[in-house]
């Protein structure tokens, strides 16, 4: 692989400027491809991860369309340098970013900026224009001009259909879309551009102090959708929250949809990993039910 990645490089046009690949070296990969650091002659180094081509090319416009917006002096979003193809497999490169464990504000004030700005000059719709993935599953291509109509059927209903699979029973679920969508609807947020999958995993500190977004599965919708996913899993500190909030607070009653919100996150786990995320999801159904009906 080390081989065919190196040959794929230095064919590329113009791609290393002159210089040549002298190290090749595995720096890891997650359930969707690997990761590899490509040293150069000149002492500078790129990041390349490969994938099959669908994921890359989702990758890349959302990485493409978050570097749009962003503020760089507080949030750097890599720059694609190119998508090459590798086998059966494409490898996405980039420049080689030194990460720090540093103080979270700037990434917290980062995001928030880019979340405000693209409200400002986005869509004013909700959604996104390509078919993507979440992780590995899928994150379906659609328009809605409503908030709630966005999330519960681009996002929650292709979720839960797939949950049948596992014994999710449409009953448990098919009664709650449209109180869900009424709900968010009164909400009535501005569309966003966001990154979609902020887990702690997509975002770090650089050694310089910026803050730095990766993995994105982007699309326009309610900027509490990154906030939300932040709790998740853990991995955000008090100064990332506390970046945010000096740049755009949220709005009251966002930490009441937080849960629902995550739902889609955890149905996604649920329907790739199974486990005790499917009984997360069951409950978060349950609750639900009980509120709502």
């Amino acid at each position: 692989m080390r081989d065919q990645l190196q040959q794929a490089l230095a064919k590329a046009p113009g791609l290393l400027q002159g210089q040549r690949v002298v190290g090749v070296r595995s720096v890891g990969g997650g359930s969707v491809g690997s990761s590899w650091q490509v040293s150069l002659s000149d002492g500078e180094a790129l990041f390349v991860k490969m994938a099959c081509a669908a994921n890359l090319q989702a990758e890349q416009a959302g990485l493409q369309a978050l570097r749009q917006w962003a503020d760089l002096s507080l949030l750097e979003v890599p720059q694609v340098l190119g998508c090459l193809p590798l086998g059966e497999q494409s490898a996405l490169v980039m420049a080689w970013w030194d990460l720090s464990s540093g103080d979270q504000f700037s990434l917290g004030q980062g995001l928030a900026r880019l979340h405000r700005a693209s409200s400002a000059g986005g869509p004013g719709r909700f959604g996104w224009d390509q078919d993507g993935f979440i992780g590995l599953g899928p994150q379906p291509s659609g328009w809605r001009d409503s908030w709630g109509e966005a999330f519960t059927q681009l996002r929650l209903h292709p979720q839960l259909c797939l949950a049948r699979q596992w014994g999710l029973d449409a009953q448990d679920w098919e009664p709650l879309l449209q109180p869900i969508a009424e709900g968010l609807n009164r909400h009535a947020p501005e569309p966003c551009l966001v990154h979609g999958d902020l887990w702690a995993g997509n975002a770090s500190v650089l050694a310089d102090g910026r803050g730095l977004l990766i993995d994105p599965a982007s699309w326009w919708a309610d900027r509490e959708v990154d906030l939300a996913m932040t709790q998740l899993f853990g991995g955000f500190s008090h100064r990332f929250v506390a970046g945010y909030s000096s740049e755009w607070p949220l709005p009251a009653g966002a930490e009441q949809r937080t849960e629902l919100l995550n739902l889609y996150h955890l149905l996604n786990h649920a329907n790739l990993f199974g486990g005790g995320y499917q009984q997360q999801s069951r409950r978060i159904l349950k609750d639900l039910r009980l509120m709502l009906l």
